[in-house]
């Protein structure tokens, strides 16, 4: 058992720096200054990802602080500082008075009392929380062994989930490259029809493809490919499943446009819902779905579906289906690509409530291959995505470990080096 009995106020242990927004025209988009963070839009799985800069930094936070979003629907999200950012009122910064391995110990005590916190916001519209809620607010503090050993189990699972994230980004990158060698540049094509072997290609492969061009409605396509709308090649298109979300285990998971974030879904936050054996058959996630947000802000984003666990989707999604599976992998690419997300914004325009009908999302046109190259392209990536789901599947086990062990080794139900032993066996 841990010594809980110590705590502390936070402001004892750490320093608080509060943002301060400076002054508009200071902002810029090109990179100029100091990247400034305004609140969670900027946040990512774990390091934000800034879309302003500033040349007047005012409130700054320093290289791995913990940042803390302070304001909205989204008060108690929390991110890392990769680098020094300027930090506006919407987020608050933490780092440890003592080791810096005592900020992560500060990150999960922050997490195990995130209910008591959140409970101290002020404003039911717009809940805030203010520098003296932080001061004010009380954390267990055991000694110092403990507090490292507590920082290190639960990091050691936060490290692989992170891991596993930065591999699926390799993997991602590498299919794209790949479609975007074949399908947008057609540079096997381009090589043939100047006398030059394609590169890094076997001859079996290259054989696939032609040597000359098309005219088309999209410009020169390779001979013998067509240019189609989407909605001409699927063979299902349908709307979701209108239910209510529940955190509690009471049926499959419930995918909404909010768990979807450029093109993968952390299954590990995603919640559950109630559906009936009729409900769950015709709503089903299977492999190949390509599932398209069709309303808010990120009306267009979609995610190409491999080995989901049990889960149906939400009515402001739309499914994609397709007889062959090939044509589903070509398609989840195109629609990872700028000319697809572009397609969306113009035919959306500049509404204040973006929504897209599901016809609409399937109109846009692409270049199709031939089924022999849609077959040679997704044997080509498959074992990306089959890596890709299994690092899925890891993280989520992990996450839920890390949720598992926090609570308890906070509290001291559980002895650390329990706990470590535990963590090694499936890490």
């Amino acid at each position: 058992m841990i010594d809980t009995l110590l705590r502390g106020r936070l402001a004892d242990v750490a320093e608080i720096v509060m943002g301060q927004s400076p002054k508009g025209e200071t902002y810029n988009q090109v990179g100029d200054g100091m990247p400034l963070l305004n609140g969670p839009t900027e946040f990512g799985s774990s390091h934000p990802s800034p879309k302003l800069w500033t040349t007047s930094p005012t409130r700054v936070c320093k290289p791995g602080d913990i940042l803390f979003c302070v304001r909205g629907s989204t008060t108690g999200r929390m991110n890392w500082a990769d680098r020094e950012y300027c930090i506006g009122r919407g987020v608050g910064a933490f780092r440890a008075k003592t080791e810096p391995i005592d900020t992560r110990f500060i990150f999960y005590a922050l997490v195990h009392g995130l209910d008591r916190l959140l409970s101290l916001c002020s404003g039911s519209v717009f809940p805030n929380l203010s520098r003296i809620d932080f001061e004010r607010f009380e954390i267990g503090w055991p000694n110092e062994n403990n507090r490292q050993a507590i920082a290190h189990i639960l990091g050691t699972l936060d490290d692989k989930i992170e891991l596993n994230r930065r591999m699926n980004e390799t993997l991602e990158e590498m299919a794209r490259a790949i479609f975007k060698s074949w399908f947008v540049d057609f540079d096997p094509v381009r090589a043939k029809a100047e006398g030059r072997a394609p590169f890094g290609m076997d001859t079996d492969t290259a054989a696939l493809f032609p040597s000359s061009f098309q005219d088309s409605p999209l410009g020169k396509i390779p001979e013998g490919w067509s240019a189609n709308e989407i909605k001409e090649k699927t063979s299902n298109i349908q709307y979701g499943f209108t239910t209510s979300a529940a955190l509690e285990c009471v049926g499959p998971m419930f995918l909404r446009i909010t768990d979807i974030r450029g093109g993968t879904v952390d299954w590990s936050t995603v919640p559950y819902c109630s559906a009936n054996d009729r409900e769950h058959d015709k709503y089903r996630i299977i492999d190949g779905d390509i599932l398209v947000a069709r309303t808010g802000a990120s009306t267009g984003e979609n995610i190409y579906i491999v080995e989901p666990p049990d889960a149906v989707f939400a009515s402001y999604l739309v499914r994609f289906q397709f007889d062959d599976p090939n044509i589903a992998r070509v398609v989840g690419a195109y629609m990872r690509t700028p000319d697809y997300f572009n397609y969306v914004a113009g035919a959306i325009g500049g509404s204040a409530q973006p929504n897209a009908s599901a016809q609409v999302l399937a109109g846009a046109m692409m270049t199709f291959p031939t089924p022999d190259i849609a077959k040679c392209y997704n044997k080509l990536v498959l074992p990306f995505d089959k890596a890709i789901a299994a690092n899925n599947r890891q993280s989520v086990t992990l996450a839920a470990i890390r949720d598992a062990l926090l609570p308890k080794l906070m509290s001291g139900e559980i002895r650390i080096k329990d706990a470590e032993r535990f963590v090694e066996e499936r890490v």
